[in-house]
């Protein structure tokens, strides 16, 4: 199986889960169980399983057959070069891939010159109309080709003007060859370029990223910041006869190193083999040649050398849209393809199993906790009916207003409840004070204004790491206050379960230590920009301000899932206690209706006993049939994360 069929595999066991949770939220809709915070739980999980993205990010130098990579595993169904792949620089821009439903074919292209002005490229995203956008013809491949080239477009523009836009460096280096004999320099035309067309692999989720040469990707701070970090996969490629270059090893050391666990998610691809196929030289003397440049690129990179392989994009390309299975095997592409598969889709399937089968979890056992409460109810009723067998009026009487009495009781206990509501409101505008925007823009400024000085940064490091752990104090206080909340709702729902016999469970609290992780991977991943590699950079004021928007953005992002995190907690564990009040006072006026009319007519004891009997098998009926419906999906989380990942074709 290639890449695109395991994805394909990947996406339908999405698509099956999402329609088993649209049946389970109709069913629990049917039945009075669906209330506003399971309904939002449910929403949150379709929403986590439908939007769910896989992103590949394509890195190299120019002219190593990125594009051309691309092309052959995954376009090769037009029949001919989707993305541009001639010789020469050809991606000029940062290039996404994806699509979107709700937006029709197009290619959006974002003008260079959005640099010059103070906004994170993710606040540009929202702005449609400082994009230029271009229909795209997705049936007709010669015109869709053509529309995909200008990602290649350039402008020429003074070294002043260069420089503005982050592309000249006054010390000298390799962009200093940029500079032509007309004294301008050569710039991309687009800053950014989102393409969304409806091709079967990215309507199932999957996010391409083909990015530019060194030069392009240094100057766009958000690029390195964001995409790149985010990325669950990146193919670094390199030239198979050239081996690891000086700028490829630069590439390689500024931004892809792989932290500690996330080597799986680094591959190393030596491209355009057939330069090596020789006619003068043996297969086995040929091999044995690729071999030594894919140990000798392993070791200058300090990679495993399963995680590099020696392919031909092009003859790739070639052999699929001919068909000639020969030529495939010969270009190493299915070789690739597994990697692919193993390193991404079967890493992001389990995290994405986990990830819905705790939700699902956590959903069952609220919803079972209604049901088990309401079983309780009626047959606490059908014994105190039974109690009521045989007495007479007097008893019939004495036992209503008994159930009036307690009824008035529990209405009368409304200050208690209002207490736990007061003190778990006063804890959670503490906690979200802490998570919110103004303590998180406190944090982050002391760093985007170190940023912003003049001169060379000497000690902004110092400064970096300071932010980062006021960043991890706050969170850490959410930590605490969040398990603050836990305990004293805890203590609250276990004093209302003894006197009013609910049966309250606090939710277990959401896990702040991968907020906590994701911090350190941010700090950790991007403290190389800080370094004696880019002081020069550091000095460029444009540079350091999209360095600092670039980071605050990302950074925001960890501390918006945290706090909508602790929200969704907060919301069901309130909710449960609104839902089992709500039933409680159904549960009172039910049996006070149930004696009335037992007082009017005798018979309707043998009656009402009668139809609590049957709402108990109901309920009964309900709970194994919800244990039947989430434990098949359950099942069938584990067989997807569990089932083997085949080898290529």
């Amino acid at each position: 199986m290639s890449f695109n069929q395991n994805f394909d595999e990947h996406s339908r066991w999405r698509r099956a889960f999402s329609r088993d949770l649209q049946h389970l939220a109709d069913w629990l809709t049917q039945h009075d169980l669906l209330d506003a915070v399971v309904a939002e739980q449910v929403e949150a999980l379709r929403r986590r399983v439908q939007e769910d993205k896989v992103m590949v990010a394509f890195v190299a130098e120019f002219s190593r057959g990125k594009s051309e990579l691309i092309n052959a595993l995954f376009f090769s169904g037009y029949g001919q070069r989707i993305m541009p792949a001639s010789a020469g620089r050809t991606t000029m821009c940062p290039t996404e891939l994806g699509y979107d439903a709700d937006q029709p074919p197009t290619l959006r292209l974002l003008p260079i010159e959005t640099r010059l002005q103070p906004r994170a490229l993710t606040d540009w995203r929202d702005q449609p109309t400082a994009w230029e956008t271009i229909e795209l013809d997705v049936s007709d491949a010669p015109t869709l080709a053509t529309s995909m080239a200008r990602v290649a477009e350039v402008l020429r523009v003074s070294p002043e003007q260069a420089s503005a836009l982050g592309f000249w460096l006054n010390e000298g280096g390799a962009d200093k060859s940029m500079l032509g004999a007309d004294g301008l320099v050569e710039v991309p035309r687009w800053r950014h370029a989102l393409i969304n067309i409806a091709h079967p692999i990215l309507k199932q989720g999957l996010v391409i990223l083909d990015t530019p040469g060194l030069n392009a990707i240094g100057a766009e701070p958000e690029l390195t910041v964001s995409l790149l970090p985010q990325a669950h996969a990146i193919v670094f490629i390199l030239g198979a006869d050239t081996g690891v270059t000086q700028s490829d090893l630069r590439i390689w050391r500024e931004h892809l190193t792989p932290m500690e666990g996330a080597e799986a998610g680094r591959l190393v691809v030596l491209n355009k083999i057939d330069t090596l196929w020789d006619e003068l030289s043996t297969p086995e003397q040929v091999n044995a040649q690729i071999e030594r440049q894919v140990v000798n690129s392993a070791n200058i990179l300090g990679v495993e050398r399963t995680r590099v392989l020696a392919v031909s994009a092009q003859k790739g390309l070639v052999a699929k849209i001919h068909g000639d299975d020969a030529l495939l095997q010969a270009s190493q592409l299915p070789a690739l393809e597994h990697l692919l598969v193993e390193g991404i889709i079967g890493q992001r399937r389990e995290l994405l199993v986990d990830a819905v089968t705790e939700g699902l979890t956590r959903l069952v056992v609220q919803t079972r906790q209604t049901t088990h409460a309401r079983v309780r109810d009626l047959t606490e009723q059908i014994q105190e009916l039974e109690s009521l067998r045989g007495k007479n009026v007097s008893v019939i009487k004495h036992m209503r207003h008994r159930i009036e009495h307690e009824q008035a009781e529990f209405e009368g206990g409304g200050g208690r409840i209002q207490a736990v509501r007061s003190v778990h409101m006063k804890l959670l505008r503490e906690l979200f004070k802490v998570l919110g925007h103004a303590k998180f823009k406190h944090e982050v400024l002391r760093l985007t204004e170190r940023l912003k000085e003049p001169g060379l940064k000497l000690g902004v490091r110092k400064t970096y790491e300071q932010t980062f752990v006021g960043l991890r104090d706050l969170l850490l206080q959410a930590k605490k206050l969040a398990d603050e909340i836990s305990r004293m709702l805890m203590t609250a729902f276990t004093q209302l379960n003894t006197e009013y016999g609910l049966s309250l469970q606090v939710p277990p609290l959401p896990d702040v230590d991968k907020y906590l992780q994701d911090l350190s991977d941010i700090e950790q991943s991007h403290v190389r920009y800080l370094g004696f590699g880019h002081t020069f950079k550091l000095a460029q004021p444009e540079f350091c301000e999209r360095l600092g928007r670039a980071l605050a953005s990302r950074l925001r992002v960890v501390y918006e899932s945290a706090a909508n995190d602790l929200e969704l907690w907060n919301k069901t564990a309130a909710g449960q206690l609104d839902a089992q009040l709500r039933d409680r006072r159904r549960n009172y006026a039910r049996r006070v209706e149930a004696v009335v009319r037992i007082q009017e007519a005798a018979g309707d004891l043998d009656v009402r006993m009668s139809e609590l009997a049957q709402q108990v098998d109901a309920f009964d009926q309900q709970a194994s049939q919800l244990e039947k419906m989430t434990s098949a999906m359950l099942e069938m989380n584990r067989d997807h994360v569990t089932q083997p990942l085949p080898l290529s074709a």
